[in-house]
């Protein structure tokens, strides 16, 4: 069976053509281009801004005109990650996507599930005349996944509705009422390039097989980081030789905790010898310290020929301190909403850049304004003392909870009735686009719900496929429930 094969038919139909559309961070024109010929080819108003977000209008169901405008929210973006040895071009291939038992994966790369199945039930809402609902708005916005670009540029009067389903949720049975707010924090060391020590022995040391994952989502489980990793391992090594770093290189996207790093380093002849077997008892500490969060942890090292260059000796022992010494993970937990983490940071990616800079990545989120700003200036500190230029981006604003919102009382209630059990009422780490619509449209009532994945953000991505079929039937009650208001 193939991914358009299964049930509800629509819903899956979409998502199937979806994948087969490239759609990375900053590089929506194809899947825009299919939006627009999706609206005409079933008839359907549409309308862009100068950013590229979309918007769809679909008139109510005869004799509901007068309900409230619903509006539905995805983003056409994806994060495009893959395994290291994959042949795979995200500007030209379709994600080969497979079933696996209840789940829908990708081969070697990330589903696009995320938000791939949230655009698809807007479309499936579109193309489906057989639903009850008032007037129904479908906002799709740009550049979700690299700063929020379309939430924060949505063109004036491009929605009307006052009522907001935000379709970026990944987990059943919760319905999500608030989310944080995020902001970067980059830093950038310049070093110079020096010849490489002939009297020294080159090695790569790599670790791969991290379970990674969404750097606001995920960011709880404790899982390890590539890039502090390989950074500890090559300051424990300074500490016991004279060493000469040539490379550091780690991470991806800002949003997406690092899988994989590796490092190319030397060390003088007469102590060359010993660095496999530190390498050993060094694997042995991390893996037991890791035992039951990353079982797939690989930690390699090889000798390497010279290279030709090596980063000079004080930029590079500052990098080195600078990763291995800074903050990551949860900083603190809410005190309002218990299992929420209030305040994180994920030091993303490790990156050289040109002859004679490397950049590193840092990503922060908090639901409390006053700490995500507190953190981003922790983490500027702690690389400024390390000798690195600092920016911020501009970041993005939280979404905060309204427990009396009557969307949210008409979403809870249609889950229950039809499925037997009260959802779970949350805000969420991750960032939405919520904040921002909420910033531009004060009187907005937004909920965000959506089925189940696990492993967004990472080649591990997957769809738990009968979570899609109650996540359709929910979306349907609830856009038949406020029709009725």
């Amino acid at each position: 069976m193939e991914v358009k094969d299964l049930k509800p038919a629509l819903i899956w139909q979409c998502f199937d053509e979806i994948t087969k559309v490239p759609r990375p961070s900053c590089h929506e024109e194809q899947i825009r281009a299919y939006l627009l010929e999706f609206a005409k080819k079933h008839s359907i108003a549409v309308k862009t801004d100068e950013v590229g977000n979309v918007v769809m209008s679909k008139k109510a169901t005869a004799g509901r005109e007068n309900a409230p405008t619903v509006v539905l929210q995805a983003h056409m973006d994806m994060v495009a990650e893959k395994n290291s040895g994959v042949d795979h071009d995200f500007m030209k291939d379709p994600i080969q996507t497979y079933i696996d038992g209840d789940w829908v994966k990708a081969k070697g790369t990330t589903l696009g599930a995320d938000n791939g199945i949230g655009i698809a039930a807007a479309l499936a809402v579109l193309a489906d005349d057989s639903i009850e609902h008032g007037p129904v708005e479908a906002l799709f916005t740009v550049n979700e996944e690299i700063g929020l670009e379309g939430a924060q540029n949505l063109g004036k009067d491009m929605i009307s509705g006052k009522i907001l389903i935000n379709l970026d949720s990944e987990d059943d049975g919760e319905i999500f009422v608030g989310c944080a707010g995020g902001i970067d924090t980059t830093a950038v060391f310049n070093y110079h390039r020096s010849f490489s020590p002939e009297n020294f022995k080159y090695f790569k040391v790599k670790v791969s097989g991290l379970l990674g994952g969404h750097s606001g989502g995920d960011i709880h489980l404790g899982r390890a980081n590539a890039n502090k990793v390989i950074a500890r391992f090559v300051w424990n090594c300074s500490k016991k030789w004279e060493i000469e770093v040539s490379s550091f290189r780690g991470g991806n996207l800002r949003n997406a905790i690092p899988r994989e790093a590796e490092a190319v380093f030397g060390i003088h002849n007469e102590n060359s010898a010993y660095v496999e077997k530190f390498l050993d008892e060094y694997r042995a500490e991390i893996v037991n310290e890791y035992k039951g969060v990353e079982p797939a942890m690989e930690l390699q090292i090889e000798a390497v020929d010279r290279p030709e260059y090596c980063i000079d000796s004080k930029t590079s022992i500052a990098l080195i301190r600078a990763v291995y010494s800074a903050p990551h993970g949860v900083i603190s937990m809410s005190r309002d909403i218990e299992g929420l983490v209030e305040t994180s940071t994920n030091l993303a990616s490790v990156k050289m850049e040109g002859d004679n800079k490397i950049k590193v990545t840092t990503s922060q989120r908090s639901s409390v304004e006053s700490r995500k700003n507190d953190i981003a200036g922790q983490v500027e500190a702690h690389f400024q003392l390390a000798g690195a230029e600092v920016t911020h981006s501009d970041g993005y604003p939280g979404w905060a909870p309204n427990m009396a919102s009557p969307i949210m009382k008409i979403s809870a209630e249609a889950y229950e009735e039809l499925f037997g059990q009260k959802p779970a009422i949350k805000a969420i780490h991750a960032g939405l686009e919520c904040g921002l619509f909420l910033q531009n449209n004060p009187e907005l009532d937004m909920v965000s719900f959506g089925p189940t994945m696990t492993g967004v953000h990472s080649p591990d991505e997957q769809l738990l496929i009968p979570t899609v079929d109650k996540f359709w039937k929910h979306l349907v009650l609830v856009l038949k429930k406020v029709a009725s208001i």
